[in-house]
């Protein structure tokens, strides 16, 4: 398939599919005749699988490293167990982050009764940074 094919198959844009060939996710494909690139369906299962990689935010490091296991089947996997358990615990980490956030937001939110800006309990909230949960 021709790389408008591949980009239509698997929802990826057509720059995005020549960046991931440039530093190497996906393998330089096949030429034809007539000097167009042909992609075969194990370009479209590694495009699949970096797509869906990505879209768990894996970094492109993390998604080179579980590749380059991908391609050695014989190995163990507890590399992929420690790439994708560190994942976790930074995505949990974040969550975290973002539950405070969440509560420091709505704490300032409800502290809002409308009004003139310069009697806005919102404005005051932000300018205490003290007062925050998340204060550093």
């Amino acid at each position: 398939m021709k790389i408008g094919e591949l980009s239509r198959a698997t929802g990826t844009n057509i720059e995005t599919i020549r960046y991931y060939e440039r530093i190497g996710l996906l393998p330089e494909p096949d030429r034809t005749a007539a000097n167009y690139r042909s992609y075969g369906d194990a370009h479209r299962s590694r495009l699949a699988f970096v797509r869906h990689s990505r879209d768990l935010g894996f970094t492109i490091e993390e998604i080179r490293s579980l590749l380059d296991l991908s391609d050695d089947p014989g190995r163990d996997c507890s590399e992929a167990d420690r790439i994708a358990s560190r994942h976790l615990a930074q995505v949990e980490d974040k969550i975290a982050q973002l539950t405070l956030l969440r509560d420091e937001l709505a704490r300032i939110v409800g502290r809002c009764r409308g009004g003139v800006a310069a009697d806005c309990r919102v404005i005051e909230a932000l300018g205490d940074h003290g007062g925050c949960a998340g204060a550093h």
